[in-house]
């Protein structure tokens, strides 16, 4: 049990809640134009 207490404890968490955002909003760019395209254009 010592061995996960020491590896959930050691994780930075924080980076990886950033870099989960910045992947998010770098796929959502290409989603959005997508969509558009397949629409038509129009929102």
């Amino acid at each position: 049990m010592d061995f996960l207490s020491n590896v959930v404890g050691g994780v930075n968490w924080e980076a990886i809640v950033q870099l989960t955002f910045v992947s998010m909003i770098m796929i959502a760019g290409p989603v959005v134009i997508f969509l558009l395209a397949f629409r038509g254009g129009d929102l």
